[in-house]
């Protein structure tokens, strides 16, 4: 009786040479056997795959659930609103300048993903407005970004009152008539005249 080399012999067979048999569901330990072995891996790779990804989308709305939620009690309905000019219009932005105005609120404000407004996200995707917009229409921009560019802002507003900074020298838009250093530089002030008076207070107590 021939027999390919390899073959799993059957049990009529085993039975005449006196090997031993296998039974009719072994599937040897390669080819089929591997292709099932690589065919599950896939399917439990594809499926911790879709899981992760799941749970990413899933929690990347929920971020953006609450981020929404904070917004609508944030201090941005609390700022003042946009100056404009005398026939009421808004100010507007030189191409330049809207170009500064873009690259810096992509890297500075915290509303603003992927050039995307988070906060007018509602479920599709909203490119932020003021990235596209020559006017000056957005009030966290307007009072919470454009001014960590103090030359930016002193050119868009070049028509108000500007004043030089005190300790930078840098061009700036007070907000009053007192304001002598530029927002950057009256944080350092500030916290420098607090400091040294709080070390007078307690030389003073403990003397």
């Amino acid at each position: 009786m021939s027999r390919s080399m390899g073959s799993v012999p059957t049990p009529e067979h085993a039975a005449i040479v006196g090997a031993p048999a296998k039974p009719h569901g072994f599937v040897g330990r390669g080819g089929a056997a591997e292709r099932v072995s690589f065919a599950a891996c896939g399917e439990t790779n594809d499926t911790q795959l879709a899981t992760t990804r799941q749970e990413a989308f899933s929690g990347e709305r929920q971020r953006k659930a609450k981020w929404r939620e904070r917004m609508r009690d944030n201090p941005y309905k609390d700022l003042p609103p946009l100056e404009r000019r005398p026939d009421g219009s808004l100010y507007r932005m030189t191409p330049a300048q809207r170009k500064q105005a873009a690259s810096l609120i992509r890297r500075e404000c915290c509303c603003c993903e992927d050039g995307n407004c988070i906060v007018l996200d509602d479920g599709d995707t909203c490119t932020c407005p003021q990235t596209v917009s020559f006017s000056v229409c957005c009030k966290w921009f307007r009072w919470a970004v454009l001014p960590l560019d103090g030359t930016l802002e002193a050119e868009i507003f070049r028509d108000k009152d500007l004043k030089r900074c005190a300790v930078c020298g840098g061009v700036f838009v007070p907000k009053s008539n007192r304001a002598k250093y530029c927002p950057g530089c009256a944080a350092r002030v500030h916290r420098r005249q607090k400091t040294e008076s709080e070390r007078k207070r307690r030389s003073a107590v403990d003397s």
